[in-house]
């Protein structure tokens, strides 16, 4: 018995239409048009993904109350949604820092990952991960500032990430 991989994520938004146009303009998701059904909820597909769907997005309306996960109630902190190279990761950085949604960047040793907030203010994760067989002793157990350009000349702009585990074989 195991599980295998994270298949999809609910969010409650204020406004499911406005959070759908930002994953889809920012991140590249796509509507799922299959799931019109169901009033005030969005499906979407992340790109490269083969899933039905990845995010699916709820109406709960304006007047909604802000996350507090984490600073005052028990919740989720984020989801990361892992990028295939550390190219792709410069370019949804560049757009999330132009839309004024990026907040964070780190080298987490065996990851490399931006963070931003939707519209509604929940935190999520955009992660490359280092290949196994790239990893050294020293990548472990730690936190630093992303020096991405570093990154690119170290691993290569396009190494297709995630191939193997977090730690070498």
């Amino acid at each position: 018995m195991a599980i295998t991989g994270l298949n999809h994520v609910v969010l409650y938004v204020r406004d499911a239409e406005a959070t759908a146009a930002f994953y889809t303009e920012l991140l590249g998701f796509t509507r799922v048009e299959a799931y019109k059904v169901f009033p005030g909820g969005v499906f979407l597909r992340a790109p490269g993904s083969t899933n039905d769907h990845d995010l699916a997005l709820f109406t709960i309306g304006e007047e909604a109350h802000p996350s507090f996960a984490g600073r005052g109630s028990v919740g989720m902190y984020h989801v990361a949604w892992e990028v295939d190279t550390l190219g792709d990761l410069e370019e949804y950085g560049r757009r999330l820092s132009e839309a004024g949604a990026l907040i964070g960047a780190s080298d987490h040793g065996v990851t490399r990952s931006l963070y931003a907030h939707d519209p509604d203010g929940l935190e999520f994760e955009v992660v490359w991960v280092v290949p196994a067989a790239l990893i050294t002793d020293a990548d472990f157990a730690r936190t630093a500032p992303l020096r991405l350009a570093a990154d690119i000349e170290r691993f290569g702009r396009d190494t297709i990430g995630g191939i193997g585990v977090s730690r070498p074989a």
